[in-house]
């Protein structure tokens, strides 16, 4: 197992992409800590069967989130590996679109990367290995109506993650973005109604003419797809990878 001493830190990881990443880092040995909300009975099943701790931070306040990289620290010694992942969505028009949602999305899907990343480099650098993966999103690349703060949001995380790359880039610390096209994961479900409402469209029209429209393989990614590029970002052969966007998208911003 490639990861046999290592720590990973997997954030928004109780479901969806971080649960799938966070999966597949414990099979490869890494010690895990997942990090989100959600049915506690459900997380105890995961952490029992990951042999990982849970930690319940949240994620759009600074405070939660230091005191978390601490007790990752104190803990389990890491982390070597940071997947910021934690992410959430809103969908209206950029007239419509309620400020506090706006504020909610920045912190949680941009903010929150900074501050894990801030708080875990020292570390990496001191120990001269470290893997930074930040989940972006085709709309890292590109746009859709009704995001506004979304798209902000991932466009920010691919230029965080160039400018950490290259301050980090003789320390043995890479920092990757994985920018995935839509995944079949509770946070695209959950857009459905309110693309719905704000469309006038059908559920099935939601899927077929605006979700799956622009990726040409008219196909869902699987969060296990992204799990396992995540995993191959944290080997000795993707060393010379970094400061990249990766593109998981069915081929959507290949036009």
């Amino acid at each position: 197992m490639i990861l046999t001493g290592k720590a990973a830190l997997v954030t928004g990881s109780t479901s969806g992409i971080g649960l799938a990443i966070a999966k597949a880092l414990a099979a490869e040995g890494a010690k895990l800590m997942i990090n989100g909300f959600g049915d506690p009975g459900e997380i105890e099943r995961e952490c029992a069967e990951l042999g990982a701790i849970h930690d319940g931070a949240d994620m759009s306040k600074p405070d939660e989130i230091e005191r978390m990289m601490k007790r990752c620290a104190d803990e389990l010694g890491g982390p070597d590996i940071l997947v910021n992942n934690a992410g959430i969505q809103h969908v209206a028009p950029v007239e419509d679109f309620p400020p506090e949602k706006w504020d909610a999305i920045i912190a949680i899907n941009l903010s929150a990367a900074f501050h894990t990343t801030r708080l875990a480099i020292p570390a990496m650098k001191a120990k001269g290995w470290g893997r930074i993966i930040n989940t972006a999103s085709a709309h890292s690349l590109v746009a859709s109506p009704n995001k506004s703060a979304y798209v902000a949001a991932k466009h920010g995380i691919a230029g965080l993650t160039k400018t950490v790359a290259l301050e980090a880039a003789r320390d043995g610390v890479t920092v990757n973005c994985i920018s995935p096209g839509y995944v079949w994961t509770p946070l695209v479900e959950q857009q459905i109604p309110d693309t719905m409402k704000s469309r006038g469209l059908t559920r099935e029209q939601v899927m077929n003419d605006v979700l799956l429209a622009a990726q040409p393989t008219k196909r869902f990614v699987t969060p296990e797809e992204v799990a396992a590029l995540a995993v191959f970002l944290c080997r000795d052969e993707a060393a010379s990878i970094t400061g990249a966007n990766l593109s998981m998208d069915g081929g959507w911003t290949a036009a």
